[in-house]
């Protein structure tokens, strides 16, 4: 009988309660009434549904349960009521979104104090009902209010710069890559208990056995110069690296008069020696917001790269600085070029977020 009332409970969309389709407003009582009294005079199910603006489907669940119950109303659902209450999942509902950090024994111990016991199983299933899941925290920069303001001013001030813009810009910046580190990174197919065989497994040593600093440059015409960076680089070799290898890309990837240079506010970068030379080879710079990798596409392709050499195993630095300068070349010009074409989108998310972290 459970299972008929269950099949035959009113709706507009006559759903069972295991439908992943969104259920539809309910009839009313006067418009389930109206299908029976139709149907009492003759009519047929698809002329009730054309009259009354209702699905076929759902004018013949509601006949078939008047003929089965003697009524419309709605009928008793099977199955174990809730364990919390419509206003306890408002409660830790409310809870979480206040502070996203609060655990599960918290909310255990809150609803017991409203007099509800339940198990943490119960709040996860509770919480993923109303689209929650607990999920590891994003590590991001740290932004203080003035590196917010500086983002969204940003973002602002450029959202309506056309495409072709963007495309006169050459994006670089620095980055580390390590031998043995956290990128290296994989997924095996094994059996139970065979976690540990050594094909199933990724070796890594202290502090990432060692790794290289590199320095690479980008437009949307594909990627350019790739430059290890052997000593600790301070502005005097900042400026000896963009002194060699800057114009050469820039000639390289074919920029149009009046190209831009981007990088960072490293202190390297914004040194008064490095912007009198920029300045004294007249190369414009974009002016950038601090604390905003998320606004320079080239982070895309750094993580590519190092997705790629992971892939790859290097055992040594010298086999890793081979393997980077092999795997940058290879990178795909679309792929430089749809990181600039979507800009724009980068910035509206930017305005979205009010300044903070974005996806990309």
């Amino acid at each position: 009988m459970a299972r008929y009332k269950r099949h035959l409970s009113t709706t507009s969309n006559s759903q069972t309660p295991n439908s992943t389709k969104a259920k539809t407003k309910e009839l009313s009582k006067d418009t389930r009434n109206k299908i029976v009294d139709l149907h009492q005079a003759g009519k047929t199910e698809s002329a009730i549904g054309k009259q009354l603006g209702v699905k076929k489907s759902t004018v013949g669940a509601i006949i078939i349960k008047w003929k089965t119950y003697k009524t419309t109303d709605n009928l008793p659902q099977s199955g174990a009521p809730r364990k919390i209450s419509p206003r306890g999942v408002k409660m830790i509902t409310r809870t979480v979104s206040k502070n996203p950090r609060t655990t599960r024994g918290d909310l255990v111990n809150d609803l017991q104090r409203a007099g509800t016991k339940v198990t943490k199983a119960t709040i996860s299933n509770t919480l993923r009902r109303q689209g929650l899941k607990s999920c590891s925290a994003r590590r991001v920069p740290l932004l203080k209010p003035v590196h917010v303001r500086a983002c969204l001013k940003f973002a602002r001030e450029h959202l309506d710069d056309p495409e072709e813009d963007w495309e006169n810009v050459i994006w670089s910046d620095e980055t580390k890559i390590e031998l043995f580190g956290k990128n290296s990174t994989c997924r095996v197919w094994r059996r139970k208990n065979a976690e540990l065989h050594p094909k199933n497994t990724i070796p890594t040593v202290k502090h990432g056995g060692g790794n290289i600093m590199l320095w690479g440059c980008f437009s949307a015409n594909g990627p350019r110069r790739l430059i290890r960076v052997k000593e600790r680089m301070n502005g005097a070799m900042y400026r000896e690296i963009l002194s060699k290898n800057l114009l050469p890309s820039a000639r390289a990837l074919k920029m149009k008069r009046g190209w831009v240079f981007q990088h960072d506010n490293d202190p390297k970068h914004t040194a008064r020696a490095t912007k009198e030379w920029l300045c004294k080879k007249h190369f414009k710079v974009l002016e950038w917001p601090s604390q905003s990798p998320d606004l320079n596409p080239i982070e895309n392709l750094w993580r590519e790269l190092k997705i790629r050499v992971a892939q790859r195993q290097p055992q040594n630095i010298t086999a890793l600085e081979e393997i980077c300068m092999e795997e940058w070349a290879k990178l795909p010009a679309t792929v430089c070029k749809n990181l600039v074409a979507t800009y724009r989108k980068r910035l509206t998310s930017v305005i979205a977020n009010k300044g903070y972290i974005i996806k990309y």
